[in-house]
Protein backbone atom coordinates (compact mmCIF):
# COMPACT_ATOMS: atom_id res chain seq x y z
CA UNK A 1 0.00 0.00 0.00
CA UNK A 2 1.51 3.53 -1.19
CA UNK A 3 2.08 5.96 1.56
CA UNK A 4 0.40 9.37 2.16
CA UNK A 5 1.82 12.67 2.49
CA UNK A 6 5.09 14.76 2.45
CA UNK A 7 7.58 11.77 2.46
CA UNK A 8 6.56 9.55 5.10
CA UNK A 9 9.55 7.30 4.92
CA UNK A 10 13.53 8.03 3.48
CA UNK A 11 15.47 5.55 3.16
CA UNK A 12 13.28 2.90 5.14
CA UNK A 13 13.51 4.98 8.05
CA UNK A 14 10.35 7.59 8.83
CA UNK A 15 10.76 11.17 7.96
CA UNK A 16 10.47 13.75 11.37
CA UNK A 17 7.69 16.07 10.30
CA UNK A 18 6.13 19.25 12.17
CA UNK A 19 3.43 18.12 14.49
CA UNK A 20 0.80 19.91 12.26
CA UNK A 21 2.47 18.62 8.71
CA UNK A 22 2.30 14.76 10.56
CA UNK A 23 -1.41 15.39 11.88
CA UNK A 24 -2.79 16.34 8.30
CA UNK A 25 -0.61 13.58 6.63
CA UNK A 26 -2.62 11.24 9.30
CA UNK A 27 -6.26 12.68 8.67
CA UNK A 28 -5.71 12.60 5.01
CA UNK A 29 -4.49 8.77 4.87
CA UNK A 30 -7.61 8.07 7.78
CA UNK A 31 -10.02 9.75 5.03
CA UNK A 32 -9.30 7.55 2.36
CA UNK A 33 -9.36 4.53 4.73
CA UNK A 34 -12.24 5.48 6.16
CA UNK A 35 -14.65 6.57 2.52
CA UNK A 36 -12.95 3.27 1.13
CA UNK A 37 -14.33 1.01 3.99
CA UNK A 38 -16.41 2.33 6.53
CA UNK A 39 -15.47 2.91 10.27
CA UNK A 40 -16.17 -0.04 11.47
CA UNK A 41 -13.90 -2.18 8.75
CA UNK A 42 -11.25 0.63 9.16
CA UNK A 43 -8.31 -0.94 11.26
CA UNK A 44 -5.80 1.62 12.60
CA UNK A 45 -3.42 -0.25 11.32
CA UNK A 46 -4.57 0.01 7.54
CA UNK A 47 -4.39 3.90 8.61
CA UNK A 48 -0.78 3.77 9.58
CA UNK A 49 0.22 1.43 6.39
CA UNK A 50 -1.36 4.33 4.49
CA UNK A 51 0.31 7.10 5.84
CA UNK A 52 3.48 4.99 6.10
CA UNK A 53 4.23 5.30 9.86
CA UNK A 54 3.65 2.93 12.92
CA UNK A 55 1.04 2.67 15.02
CA UNK A 56 2.67 4.23 17.66
CA UNK A 57 3.36 7.16 16.30
CA UNK A 58 -0.40 7.24 15.10
CA UNK A 59 -1.65 7.11 18.49
CA UNK A 60 0.92 9.80 19.72
CA UNK A 61 -1.34 12.11 17.53
CA UNK A 62 -4.71 10.66 17.91
CA UNK A 63 -5.65 8.18 21.01
CA UNK A 64 -8.31 6.00 19.28
CA UNK A 65 -9.83 5.20 15.87
CA UNK A 66 -13.04 7.46 17.15
CA UNK A 67 -11.19 10.76 17.61
CA UNK A 68 -9.52 10.22 14.35
CA UNK A 69 -12.45 9.91 12.69
CA UNK A 70 -14.08 12.85 14.78
CA UNK A 71 -11.29 14.92 13.85
CA UNK A 72 -11.95 14.13 10.37
CA UNK A 73 -15.76 15.11 10.70
CA UNK A 74 -14.57 18.65 12.48
CA UNK A 75 -12.60 19.72 9.84
CA UNK A 76 -15.61 18.98 6.96
CA UNK A 77 -18.42 19.94 8.81
CA UNK A 78 -16.63 23.57 9.86
CA UNK A 79 -15.92 23.75 6.06
CA UNK A 80 -19.15 23.20 4.59
CA UNK A 81 -20.56 25.54 6.86
CA UNK A 82 -17.80 28.19 6.36
CA UNK A 83 -18.79 28.19 2.87
CA UNK A 84 -22.17 28.89 3.17
CA UNK A 85 -20.97 31.47 5.76
CA UNK A 86 -19.33 33.56 2.64
CA UNK A 87 -21.82 32.32 0.12
CA UNK A 88 -24.08 35.29 2.55
CA UNK A 89 -21.08 37.40 2.80
CA UNK A 90 -19.85 37.53 -0.65
CA UNK A 91 -22.68 39.70 -2.23
CA UNK A 92 -25.89 41.76 -1.12
CA UNK A 93 -27.44 40.12 -4.20
CA UNK A 94 -30.18 37.77 -2.48
CA UNK A 95 -30.34 35.54 -5.58
CA UNK A 96 -26.91 35.15 -6.13
CA UNK A 97 -26.72 33.92 -2.20
CA UNK A 98 -29.47 31.63 -2.97
CA UNK A 99 -27.28 30.54 -5.28
CA UNK A 100 -24.30 30.16 -3.60
CA UNK A 101 -25.72 28.24 -1.24
CA UNK A 102 -26.91 25.93 -3.33
CA UNK A 103 -23.44 25.35 -4.79
CA UNK A 104 -21.45 24.75 -1.58
CA UNK A 105 -23.36 21.60 -1.25
CA UNK A 106 -23.21 20.73 -4.69
CA UNK A 107 -19.48 21.32 -4.21
CA UNK A 108 -18.92 19.59 -1.37
CA UNK A 109 -20.70 16.44 -2.34
CA UNK A 110 -18.86 16.60 -5.81
CA UNK A 111 -15.10 16.84 -4.33
CA UNK A 112 -13.23 14.45 -5.39
CA UNK A 113 -12.41 12.87 -2.03
CA UNK A 114 -15.68 12.32 -0.99
CA UNK A 115 -15.53 13.46 2.07
CA UNK A 116 -19.64 14.21 2.16
CA UNK A 117 -19.41 10.64 2.79
CA UNK A 118 -18.20 10.80 6.11
CA UNK A 119 -20.91 13.65 6.83
CA UNK A 120 -23.67 12.55 5.07
CA UNK A 121 -23.20 8.55 4.82
CA UNK A 122 -21.43 7.46 7.82
CA UNK A 123 -22.37 4.31 9.26
CA UNK A 124 -21.67 5.90 12.48
CA UNK A 125 -24.18 8.03 12.99
CA UNK A 126 -25.72 6.40 15.82
CA UNK A 127 -23.03 7.69 18.02
CA UNK A 128 -23.76 10.56 19.88
CA UNK A 129 -20.44 12.59 18.75
CA UNK A 130 -21.09 11.66 15.22
CA UNK A 131 -24.53 12.71 15.25
CA UNK A 132 -23.91 15.74 16.84
CA UNK A 133 -21.55 17.21 14.30
CA UNK A 134 -23.64 15.96 11.78
CA UNK A 135 -26.26 18.43 13.49
CA UNK A 136 -24.03 20.77 13.66
CA UNK A 137 -23.13 21.47 9.90
CA UNK A 138 -26.88 21.64 9.16
CA UNK A 139 -27.35 23.78 12.09
CA UNK A 140 -24.68 26.31 11.19
CA UNK A 141 -26.16 26.70 7.66
CA UNK A 142 -29.78 27.24 8.46
CA UNK A 143 -27.84 29.69 11.27
CA UNK A 144 -26.09 31.47 8.33
CA UNK A 145 -29.11 31.69 6.03
CA UNK A 146 -31.75 32.53 8.74
CA UNK A 147 -29.54 36.02 9.59
CA UNK A 148 -29.59 37.20 6.13
CA UNK A 149 -33.54 36.68 5.59
CA UNK A 150 -34.33 38.32 9.18
CA UNK A 151 -31.61 40.85 8.11
CA UNK A 152 -33.34 41.83 4.41
CA UNK A 153 -36.75 40.91 5.20
CA UNK A 154 -37.43 41.79 8.88
CA UNK A 155 -39.27 38.53 9.42
CA UNK A 156 -39.52 37.35 12.34
CA UNK A 157 -36.84 34.58 13.37
CA UNK A 158 -39.23 31.59 13.92
CA UNK A 159 -40.40 31.85 10.27
CA UNK A 160 -36.78 32.73 8.88
CA UNK A 161 -35.39 29.66 10.89
CA UNK A 162 -38.06 27.78 8.75
CA UNK A 163 -37.39 28.97 5.66
CA UNK A 164 -33.47 28.50 5.77
CA UNK A 165 -33.94 24.67 6.78
CA UNK A 166 -36.20 24.62 3.95
CA UNK A 167 -33.34 25.84 1.13
CA UNK A 168 -30.40 23.48 3.22
CA UNK A 169 -32.62 20.23 3.27
CA UNK A 170 -33.48 21.07 -0.23
CA UNK A 171 -29.49 21.55 -1.06
CA UNK A 172 -28.11 18.65 0.92
CA UNK A 173 -30.70 16.23 -0.69
CA UNK A 174 -30.68 17.70 -4.36
CA UNK A 175 -26.58 17.48 -4.19
CA UNK A 176 -26.67 13.84 -2.75
CA UNK A 177 -29.33 12.56 -5.24
CA UNK A 178 -27.58 14.33 -8.26
CA UNK A 179 -24.40 12.13 -7.28
CA UNK A 180 -25.91 9.34 -6.88
CA UNK A 181 -27.52 9.13 -10.19
CA UNK A 182 -24.70 9.59 -11.95
CA UNK A 183 -24.25 13.36 -12.55
CA UNK A 184 -27.09 12.94 -15.59
CA UNK A 185 -27.30 16.91 -15.28
CA UNK A 186 -24.57 18.84 -15.93
CA UNK A 187 -22.72 20.42 -12.71
CA UNK A 188 -23.73 23.83 -13.01
CA UNK A 189 -27.18 23.14 -14.81
CA UNK A 190 -28.37 21.20 -11.85
CA UNK A 191 -27.33 23.78 -9.41
CA UNK A 192 -28.96 26.63 -11.30
CA UNK A 193 -31.81 24.33 -11.33
CA UNK A 194 -32.57 24.15 -7.68
CA UNK A 195 -31.35 27.93 -7.06
CA UNK A 196 -34.10 28.80 -9.60
CA UNK A 197 -36.91 26.40 -7.10
CA UNK A 198 -35.60 28.24 -4.05
CA UNK A 199 -35.20 31.75 -4.93
CA UNK A 200 -39.08 31.58 -6.52
CA UNK A 201 -39.96 30.56 -3.06
CA UNK A 202 -37.86 33.24 -1.08
CA UNK A 203 -38.46 35.76 -3.77
CA UNK A 204 -41.94 36.04 -2.10
CA UNK A 205 -40.85 37.82 1.07
CA UNK A 206 -40.03 41.18 0.09
CA UNK A 207 -36.99 43.29 1.31
CA UNK A 208 -37.64 45.42 4.39
CA UNK A 209 -39.84 48.59 3.18
CA UNK A 210 -40.62 47.20 -0.24
CA UNK A 211 -44.45 45.73 -0.90
CA UNK A 212 -45.07 42.38 -1.63
CA UNK A 213 -45.08 41.13 -5.14
CA UNK A 214 -48.09 41.58 -6.38
CA UNK A 215 -49.34 44.08 -4.24
CA UNK A 216 -51.82 47.21 -4.86
CA UNK A 217 -48.53 49.50 -5.39
CA UNK A 218 -46.84 47.22 -7.19
CA UNK A 219 -48.75 47.01 -9.66
CA UNK A 220 -49.42 50.33 -9.64
CA UNK A 221 -46.15 51.30 -10.06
Amino acid sequence: MTAVGNGAQTAGRPTRLPRSARRKQLLAAAQEVFVAQGYHAAAMDDIAERAGVSKPVLYQHFPGKLELYLALLDTHCDAIVAKVHEAMRETSDNKERVGGAVRAYFDFVDHESEAFRLVFESDLRNEPAVRQRVERVEQGCIAAITDTIISDTGVSRAHAELLASGLVGAAETAAQFWLAGGRRVPKAEAEALLAALSWRGIASFPLQGEPPAGSAQTESA
